[in-house]
């Protein structure tokens, strides 16, 4: 090989190993440091604007979250849905009109009441008061909510399993791309969809992608849905998370389990089954209980 060659070998071989780093380096941190955790804006699911969309709140009814309560007063309400939207299935329309209808009796319990797993499809919107967290390492990607603890897988693999067994979270395969996590989520168990509790299939196939603002003080997550078996089309939505960080973006209510504030630090124990609480009495939802231990 030629000097000349063997310069302009090194030169494109120096550009790659550039690009590969730069690459690496604009992966997002999600969690820097152990007190970095998200705060869902309280819509929840929202539209992108271009194309179907989700379920969102009939406009008759709009919903008043806790936070709201807290700082105007107003009364709380229950997530009523808009049937009107097209992408809902015959047999999806009615399971949400029951669902609708339990709400206005005032009969209708929240998420996670019964102290169940949420889901993968409506974990990202479980409560706006409760914080998310984010563990990163080579082989996944760990999110944990505060609100009883749960948490998402997302393996930082190749491909989904074989044979995969249909569970509450599902699969999660994730990458990154520049500045982006992408996660791809198919065998979700029967769980809610969202807040208004649209059911789903076992066909759902969800892609999502996480991306920091520049400043860091916002997390967006683009979500893409498809299920044929519950949907007319695909349908495409965004969320929003705040950052809340001691010392850099503290939170504005005062420090309690409700609010999901702390003083200062990162996590706050918090066990739905130990502690479980019910202004539904008798008619709540039973707590789930085994009889002896599954190990």
């Amino acid at each position: 090989m030629s000097f000349a060659s063997k310069c302009i070998f090194f030169l494109a071989a120096s550009a790659v190993a550039a690009s590969t780093q730069a690459f690496a380096i604009a992966a997002p941190e999600f969690g820097p440091n152990p007190g970095v955790s998200w705060l869902l804006n309280p819509n929840g699911y929202q539209p992108t604007g271009a194309g179907p969309g989700p379920i969102t709140a009939d406009p008759s009814h709009p919903g008043v979250g806790n936070d709201e309560f807290r700082r105007t007063g107003r009364q709380p309400t229950m997530p009523l849905a808009d049937l009107r939207n097209p992408i809902l299935q015959p047999w999806t329309r009615e399971a949400l009109q029951k669902r609708n209808d339990l709400v206005l009796a005032g009969k209708a319990p929240s998420m996670g009441i019964d102290c169940r797993p949420i889901g993968g499809v409506a974990f990202l919107i479980r409560t706006p008061n409760q914080p998310y967290y984010f563990v990163q390492a080579a082989d996944r990607v760990v999110i944990i909510n505060q609100d009883d603890h749960q948490f998402r897988h997302i393996y930082l693999s190749a491909a989904h399993s074989r044979n995969l067994k249909p569970s509450w979270s599902g699969e999660s395969i994730g990458h990154y791309e520049g500045d982006e996590l992408v996660v791809d989520t198919i065998g979700v168990a029967a769980a809610p969809v969202d807040r208004f509790f649209t059911p789903h299939t076992d066909k759902l196939h969800m892609i999502e992608r996480f991306r920091l603002e520049p400043d860091g003080n916002r997390l967006d997550v683009r979500v893409h849905v498809e299920d044929p078996g519950a949907f007319t089309v695909p349908w495409d939505a965004k969320l929003s998370y705040q950052r809340v960080e001691p010392g850099r973006a503290e939170r504005k209510l005062p420090p309690g389990l409700n609010s999901g504030a702390t003083v200062a630090g990162p996590l706050v124990e918090r066990s739905c089954a130990e502690n479980p609480f019910s202004y539904f009495g008798k008619d709540s939802p039973p707590v789930p209980h085994a009889d002896r231990a599954d190990f």
